[in-house]
């Protein structure tokens, strides 16, 4: 679903704060989480690893499809209350706690022990959006096949989209101008969840093939003859970049309608459409170094340290101008231009 970049923790865990897990599970997000109002970073780090439980049970290759579904469906019920988590972490007991998610998983009693200390409103929202996303996904265990363009936009909702409108929510609560925009920034939102999800497909392409997961649909890779089985084969390379450069456009699109997000964004919320901009931006840049690059099938891509450093700082001090913010992605769009 979300990042997929994570770190190890300790084989024997001493028990990590809610900021540790997040930065475990997610460097990236981590540095956009940090970022928000203290009144928001709470609660948003709160529903990231409220999510990242869902994300270890669609995941976890030691657990098998439809396993899995029966997993997220109890997490549901975990969710709203009608079955207590021990029953879910005891089903996932035997899986590696050295792996981020997996921890997560297995302390979600205290994640929703944190989650019940939140005002009633903020409960709501998470609870609703977290259970939406968990029973999408356990549909998606028991029909994944990514037939159309069509079906790979419904699995990209269920996983990222919906995590668009839960923020928008959270947001709105935070923000009177905000909630006086929402109704323009919703459909917004669910765009900016796809953007940032086809990325990741992008950069995981080799990772999820090797798993035995493919999210591209069908009906970009058939046409030229390409099929599931042979689909990351170096010597099918000139059509793989093919496939992966409709990708990168179909990201383009939906990137183009995050930052569309962030710009009616109020311009005084500094930190929080800084929160906005850093993966979208990290986005914008992985694809540029996508483009007809071999490496996104032989294994992955990644942009550099040093893009991260120089997009965080530049934002932080000219952010604030959505002028400038427009200019900037477009020459984001340039390797070899930071």
């Amino acid at each position: 679903m979300l990042s997929r970049e994570k770190s190890q923790v300790p084989s024997q865990p001493a028990g990590m704060r809610p900021n540790e897990m997040l930065r475990a599970v997610s460097r990236t997000f981590a540095v956009s989480i940090e970022r928000l109002p203290k009144a928001l970073r709470d609660v948003v780090t709160t529903a990231y690893l409220l999510y990242r439980v869902s994300d270890c049970l669609e995941d976890n290759t030691q657990l098998m499809a439809s396993h899995k579904a029966d997993l997220l469906r109890m997490w549901s019920r975990v969710l709203v209350d009608s079955m207590p988590v021990d029953s879910l972490t005891g089903k996932i007991h035997h899986l590696d706690e050295t792996d981020p998610e997996v921890y997560v998983a297995r302390h979600a009693g205290e994640i929703l022990r944190r989650l019940r200390r939140l005002p009633q409103p903020i409960q709501e929202i998470i609870t609703k959006y977290v259970n939406e996303t968990s029973l999408g996904m356990a549909r998606w265990q028991e029909n994944g096949d990514v037939r159309t363009e069509e079906d790979m936009d419904d699995y990209m909702h269920q996983v990222a989209g919906r995590v668009g409108y839960l923020l928008t929510d959270l947001f709105a609560l935070y923000s009177p101008t905000i909630m006086e925009r929402k109704e323009r920034l919703f459909p917004l939102a669910r765009h900016f969840g796809l953007a940032l999800q086809t990325v990741n497909i992008i950069r995981g392409l080799r990772k999820d093939y090797e798993r035995g997961w493919v999210y591209v649909p069908r009906t970009f890779y058939e046409p030229l003859g390409l099929t599931r089985d042979n689909l990351l084969s170096p010597g099918n390379a000139a059509q793989i970049l093919k496939v992966v450069d409709r990708l990168a456009d179909k990201a383009e699109t939906h990137l183009q309608y995050g930052l569309n997000y962030i710009v009616n964004l109020p311009k005084w919320l500094h930190g929080l459409r800084l929160a906005c901009m850093w993966p979208l931006l990290f986005g914008v840049r992985t694809l540029a170094v996508s483009r007809n690059n071999i490496d996104v099938i032989l294994s992955e891509v990644k942009i550099t340290r040093k893009d991260v450093k120089k997009i965080m700082l530049d934002t932080t001090l000219f952010g604030w101008s959505n002028g400038w913010l427009i200019n900037y992605y477009d020459r984001l769009h340039t390797i070899g231009t930071g």
